[in-house]
């Protein structure tokens, strides 16, 4: 039988929910690639494959790269899927619980769905945790050499891992340019997400992303969830962020033990069926 699918953006990052009580089975790293194609597949950032209900009621969701890579987290991702769960009308206006490779989150929809706060966890900085190679220690202001130039980063994880650049200026030229380079470091043992961030004022950032697994991105709320953290730890920000991306903006609270609270928007583009067709 022909797939169902929902497809839905934030902030322009978009999204393609499976459910696997439609699709029957495992997706295969091919068929994630064909779907994913922006001309020979429907065209995403990535892959929602849920929900799968736990036994302790709990939703299990799992995340898909366009290489056919799986994520730990996506907090665009967790906002699309929030609203997804809203349409099906499995949730209500209260929070609710979502179970991810990289933890657990608490995600709340408001307005009819149109905006989704998301209780993503806490930042570390911690090397163990991230992972960074080298001796243990929180990686903040290091230099990392780039076609021989250097470049001041410092390191997070929030479920996933995170490799923040600091720049005066940003673009996205340079997003294309470093990002591939940084994400396959050979320091960063499990690859990584990286961000180039321009400080603004005490409020507001500016960040580029190229993604781990997806490339160049227009919005991302784990990178914008991981470069307010840097900015409220080095004392550049107030606890209350807005990260600045091409896409838009999300608003970030950082907490004192940098748990961290997302709000942004979402949209429904699109739902319908794969045919058998695009996997042949």
């Amino acid at each position: 039988m022909p797939m169902k699918f929902f497809k839905y953006h934030a902030l322009g990052n978009d999204y393609i929910v499976l459910d696997p009580a439609d699709v029957g089975e495992e997706l295969t790293p091919q068929q994630i690639r064909s779907i994913c194609h922006r001309n020979y597949g429907i065209g995403s950032d990535g892959i929602l494959f849920g929900p799968v209900i736990s036994p302790q009621g709990d939703f299990v969701l799992r995340i898909f790269n366009p290489d056919g890579s799986e994520a730990e987290k996506s907090g665009n991702g967790l906002r699309i899927f929030s609203r997804y769960l809203w349409d099906k009308r499995l949730v209500q206006e209260i929070p609710f619980i979502i179970m991810t490779e990289g933890g657990k989150v608490i995600s709340q929809v408001h307005k009819g769905g149109k905006n989704v706060t998301v209780e993503m966890g806490k930042v570390s900085f911690d090397s163990r945790k991230i992972p960074v190679k080298g001796p243990p220690r929180d990686v903040l202001n290091e230099i990392i050499v780039v076609n021989g130039e250097e470049l001041t980063f410092c390191a997070a994880t929030i479920g996933n891992p995170h490799c923040v650049i600091l720049r005066d200026e940003i673009s996205k030229e340079d997003a294309h340019k470093w990002g591939p380079l940084i994400e396959k470091d050979p320091r960063f043992p499990n690859r990584t997400n990286v961000q180039f961030m321009k400080f603004c004022d005490r409020k507001n950032i500016k960040i580029e992303i190229w993604e781990r697994g997806a490339g160049y991105t227009l919005a991302s709320g784990s990178s914008s969830s991981a470069a307010a953290a840097v900015a409220y730890k080095l004392g550049f920000c107030d606890s209350h962020i807005a990260v600045n991306m091409p896409g838009g903006t999300i608003q970030i609270t950082v907490s004192n033990d940098f748990s961290i609270s997302m709000i942004g928007p979402v949209v429904k583009i699109a739902e319908g069926a794969i045919s058998n067709d695009m996997f042949a």
